[in-house]
Parts: structure tokens; sequence; C-alpha cells
């Protein structure tokens, strides 16, 4: 599998040299043309689709007279989308046809949580492009969290969208994807900054650390008797809805229910919050400041 995408995306790179070196060969000077192309981990959940509609609404509303494009990372998201009837192009894919309709000047945004290693995938296509020099300029913007600036960012659009109705000695749990590579810190890091103003609320993940037991002893130790339950996700899809809230008895809500402790589930992505898609828009305007 691994391979095969190697060599795919190689027919992509020599069929660029190749069409680079034709449109120099007219010796024409192309147009500016500026472009974005907003790329997301994705989700085949139809649920999911109210995150990246808002993402879409305030990337066009900052951006009216520029063209605005997607695109998914994750071939199994785009596998049973295509079944569905739904094509979403992978990244190299979407490039490619941006390529051939003459943009000159593409942002690409990063819509991921953390500098993990899709972002880091993501990187290096957006770097083997650069190289080929079919587009004038194509840069790369931050995903969510990727200084410590964000992280500030990040706290305050969490303390304000948490349950108007919570109260002070109830918990709120954020469940992050996680992952094995070196990032994975950023959601211990977030959680420090954040109890920092509210000790009741807590970060874990599904695939790194912390785990949801470690968030478990923590909150049984601090006397937690009610918890809301959040995915800290930019859509509450198939992690939110079965690890997080589902009755499995491994789901979060199951395992903490278990621990003596009320769960209420919030089945709502970080991008239907205004103030998280807000970070990504600053991220793809200090990008678009470049062209």
């Amino acid at each position: 599998m691994v391979k095969r995408g190697i060599v795919f995306i190689m027919a992509i790179i020599f069929i660029f040299i190749a069409f680079s070196v034709a449109s120099a060969a007219h010796g024409k000077k192309q147009e500016t043309k500026k472009g974005i192309l907003l790329v997301a981990f994705g989700s085949s959940e139809e649920s999911a689709q109210v995150s990246f509609d808002n993402i879409d609404k305030k990337t066009k509303a900052a951006f009216p007279d520029i063209p605005v494009y997607w695109a998914y990372t994750s071939h199994i998201i785009r596998n049973k989308l295509a079944k569905q009837g739904k094509v979403l192009d992978a990244p190299e894919v979407a490039l490619a046809k941006m390529m051939a309709e003459g943009f000159t000047h593409v942002a690409v945004q990063s819509l991921h949580t953390i500098l993990g290693e899709e972002y880091h995938d993501l990187r290096k296509m957006v770097g083997a492009f650069n190289q080929m020099g079919g587009f004038e300029k194509i840069i790369l913007g931050y995903p969510l969290m990727a200084t410590q600036d964000d992280m500030v960012k990040v706290v305050d659009a969490i303390l304000k969208n948490i349950p108007k109705e919570r109260k002070p000695n109830e918990a709120v749990v954020l469940m992050g994807h996680g992952t094995h590579h070196p990032s994975n810190a950023f959601y211990a890091a977030l959680m420090f900054q954040i109890q920092l103003k509210d000790p009741n609320i807590f970060v874990g993940t599904v695939e790194g650390y912390p785990e949801v037991d470690d968030i478990k002893e923590l909150m049984v130790k601090q006397g937690v008797k009610k918890a809301y339950l959040m995915p800290f996700m930019s859509v509450a899809g198939d992690h939110a809805k079965n690890d997080m809230a589902g009755d499995e008895d491994d789901s979060w809500k199951s395992v903490l229910t278990k621990a003596g402790i009320e769960c209420r589930p919030i089945l709502k992505g970080t991008a239907e919050f205004d103030d998280f898609v807000n970070i990504w828009i600053d991220h793809l305007k200090a990008v678009m400041a470049h062209f």
C-alpha cells in the first residue's frame, strides 16, 4: 500500500515537471491566480459535515474573491465516501487539478488539530510541489495548535464554549485523537495550561496519552461526580459517537460511569465553534499575506 502510494506521488511529480517544462516553452508569463486548498483528515459521518460547512463558510467570508477547494488526507475516508457516490480528492490530486487550472499561488491550510503525522505528510507533499516549480508560490498553513500563542487561544476557546449549565464542581472531559508522533505531547501540555484556569477540565486521547484511565483516576481523586464529554476534534465523527459516547464497555462514557461519574456527552466538533475556526483562519491569513 505504501509503495503504491509512493509510486503514485512520483508519477504526479513527473507529470507536473513535464507540464511545467511545456508551459515554460511557450514563454508566456502566467497571470496571477490565487487559490485556497483546505485539507482535513475527513469523515464519512453525515453529521460531521456541519463542521466542514462552518469552516468553508468562514473561509469564503474571509476571502470572498479566492476560490476554495477541499481535500481529505485519509484514503480510508475517501474510499468510504466514494462508495456513497461522493468524491473527495487526496491533497496531491487536488493540487494537480489546481495546477492544471492555472493557479499560480496556492495556500494549503491544514485543518488538523496538532503538528502530527498527517500534518507532516502534508508538509512533505507541499514541499514536493514547491520543488517542482509548477506554482509560483505554495505555502502550508499551521494546524489548530502549532505555537504557544495558539495554545493560549485554544484554552480561551475551550473556556468560552463549554456547557453554560455546568457547575464549578462538575468536570469537562475533552477527547483528542492522539498519535504515536512526538507531537502527542500537545495534549498533555494543553491540559496543564487549561487546568491552571480550571482544574476540572481534562484532556485525554483515544490513541495516545493521556488515556481515559489516566483521566478517570484524576477525576476520582478530585471527587468529580458529573462530567460533560466533548470531542477535541474538528468533527464529532465515529470516535465521538462510539469511543466517547457509545454504550460499549470500553467507551469513555461507560468507563467513567462505572467509576461513579455521571456522563453527559456533547456531540459537537471544535469546527462547529467559531472561536476554534478563527484560529485556523488566522493561520490561513498569515499564509495569504505572503501572496
